[in-house]
Parts: structure tokens; sequence; C-alpha cells
């Protein structure tokens, strides 16, 4: 039997999402902008779900912009502050998501300068105070391959010296640790509802009414004017109920990954030759990136899959690349430990016995694809 072991790639639907979904997929098909019965009903469930994702993040449902999944929030979030400005300076962290670091590069062609804020060797932005004038500041609040946790009210107190606005993308944390959008001090927040077992295509923007932004498509009215289109009912009714079942089970979820994360990495450490990345910081509970010498992540990846452990050698995002994980390099790791690197990251069906199994099948692979030690004659 396979053993999944890649939650921050994406979750397993959770039946009771499912079963909110499917009168919204079959009966109650109707247009939640159309003012007649069927539209209404669709309307109510929208309402109903942003209340819910609302309640997650401790925001009010009125800050809730639903989109087509975290990358369109990210998007939303950087170039639609970007529109309603004059060009200026943005700053991001070294370790942002492609879809963050890529939408800032986009705002360069358009005349912004964009700061990369340094991280530590353990992952952790580094940032005392920003450079004059910056406008925009977009720092991840828990890093997908690593799992670093940042100190994003520490960054929120930066932005707030400088005068600048602070986007936190927060898609890999919501639904593993508690999550407050008030006190992360950030005016903008990106979720994704896959990531906390709800459906795929759908995410949301967490906006402060005093922030403006653009709108990124031109179109009807919907989601207050800021994203236009019609909604993905299904989708955003699933996401509502995955992000009220989050909610219900965090104190649940915060117990048992700990627990399953320590028997992992003591298995990890008795292998030998193995370096778990960002040990010394705070990570989220259920994520263990780590590096293995001598051996190249990919080949690994493969090996591990052959013998039923699905996992990743990086960001699923980012897979088919050959070059070392960006986010690696950016702490420091060495490229020959990068080369070798995979994340293993929880979720609520695993168990003891799948983390024994999956050090066994990693020593398996890393006997197989590692040189033999020659001795010397003697």
């Amino acid at each position: 039997m396979p053993v999944y072991l890649d939650h921050n790639a994406t979750t397993p639907l959770d039946e009771r999402a499912l079963e909110a979904m499917l009168p919204y997929l079959r009966g109650h098909y109707g247009n939640p902008s159309s003012v007649h019965r069927f539209g209404r009903l669709a309307r109510a469930a929208v309402e109903t779900a942003r209340e819910q994702v609302a309640a997650l993040v401790n925001s009010h449902p009125t800050q809730v912009i639903f989109t087509g999944g975290g990358t369109e929030a990210n998007n939303l979030a950087i170039k639609g502050v970007a529109a309603a400005c004059r060009p200026g300076r943005l700053a991001i962290g070294a370790t942002e998501h492609p879809s963050v670091a890529k939408a800032a590069a986009a705002l360069t062609r358009r005349g912004w300068r964009r700061d990369i804020l340094d991280v530590d060797s353990e992952g952790r932005v580094v940032v005392d105070a920003l450079a004059p004038g910056t406008t925009l500041v977009s720092v991840m609040l828990a890093n997908n391959e690593t799992g670093v946790i940042q100190d994003i009210a520490a960054v929120g107190a930066a932005a707030r010296r400088a005068g600048a606005i602070l986007h936190t993308d927060a898609v890999q944390a919501a639904g593993k640790i508690n999550v407050d959008f008030a006190a992360t001090g950030a005016q903008l927040l990106s979720l994704s509802a896959h990531k906390l077992y709800g459906p795929k295509g759908v995410g949301a923007l967490i906006v402060d009414k005093a922030v403006e932004i653009e709108p990124l498509l031109s179109g009807g009215g919907q989601e207050q004017g800021r994203r236009a289109g019609t909604e993905n009912v299904a989708g955003i009714v699933g996401f509502g109920a995955a992000a009220m079942l989050a909610r219900e089970r965090l104190d649940e979820y915060g117990r048992r990954m700990p627990e399953l994360r320590r028997r992992l990495e003591a298995g990890l450490r008795a292998l030998g030759g193995i370096e778990i990345f960002s040990a010394r910081a705070e990570r989220l509970p259920n994520t263990v990136g780590f590096g293995a010498r001598g051996v190249d992540g990919e080949t690994l990846l493969m090996g591990l899959d052959q013998a039923g452990m699905a996992v990743a050698s990086g960001a699923a995002c980012s897979s088919g690349s050959r070059e070392p994980s960006p986010v690696l390099r950016a702490m420091g790791i060495e490229r020959d430990l990068a080369r070798g690197a995979i994340r293993v990251s929880l979720g609520h069906g695993n168990t003891e016995d799948e983390m024994d199994a999956f050090v066994a099948a990693l020593a398996a692979q890393l006997a197989r694809l590692r040189p033999p030690v020659r001795r010397a004659a003697g």
C-alpha cells in the first residue's frame, strides 16, 4: 500500500468537504449574481463559506476575496497593490514561493525596485529595517519546503515603521498552526483550499479594508469588484467546509504531528549522513526537509516512489528542475547537500508505523545509491 507523505503539495479532499460540495455540482446550479431563487441559494452558500474561511484566520467575512487558488491570491496582492500606486520599492523574503518571487520580478519590468531580504542559515528572514520608500513587503508565514515559521509580527513592525503594506503568504500555515490575521500585522494574507483538505482551484486573499488594490481581471463586479468572474460555488463551499474542519481539529493536529515528526527525525538521524534543514528554527509540525549527502534528490525520489513512498525532492511547483532548491541555496546549504534534498510532509492519516517504514525504505535506497566505502589496504 503506497504511503502518501507529500501533504504540503496537496491534501486529499475531505469526505465532508466533498459532501458539502455535491449539491452545488448537481441541483443547486444557480449563478450567485442572479436575483432569483436559484441565484439566492448559491449566494447564500458562498457567503456561508466566506464566514467559515474568515473564522479560520480571525478576519471579518467582508475581508475575504475568493480567488482561483493561492498563486492567484499572491499575484492579486502584489500586482494589485502595485497597480493602485506609482512604481516604488518592494521587498520580499529570499525564500518565497515562486508565485511571489516571480510576481515581484514582473514588477521590476514596470519600474519597481525589488529588495531581497536575506535569511539566516535556518531560513529565518533577517529584517531590522526596510529601505526608505518601501511601499510593499511580502514575507511568507511558513515555508513550503522547510516548514520554517517566520516572525511575521516583527516583519510587520518593520513594515509599519517604513509605512509599507505587508502581505504574507499563509498558504502552508493555515490549518497547521493558528493563523490570526490581525495578530500578524499584515494587511494582505493568502490562502489555498487544497492545502487544508479542500478542493483544488480555489483560494482566498484576506484584504484589510484600508488597502487599495486593483483587480487582475476586468469583468463583472464579483467579490466586491476585486475578482471578476462567476464564483466557483462548489469549490468555495468545499473551501468553507474544509476551513471549518481545520479549525475544529487544529488542537488534535498540533498534538499528533509533532509526535510523528519526532519519530521520523529520530530515525533519520540514526541513519547517518543525513542533515535535517532548519532543525533549530520554529517549523510547521508536519514538515521535515533533509539532505542526504552523495546522492541526487530526483534519483532518490524515484527510488522511494518505486518503494511506495510519495515524497518531494523540494517544492512540487518546481519539480522537473535539476538545479538545487533556491530556498536551500538562500540558506547557504552547500550544493551537494542541497542536490540530495527530500521533503516529507505529514497529514492526518499518517501513522508511526509509516514513519518507520519510510526510514527503512530510505535506508535501502541510500545503500543502493551511495558508492561503497573502500577500506584502505593494510
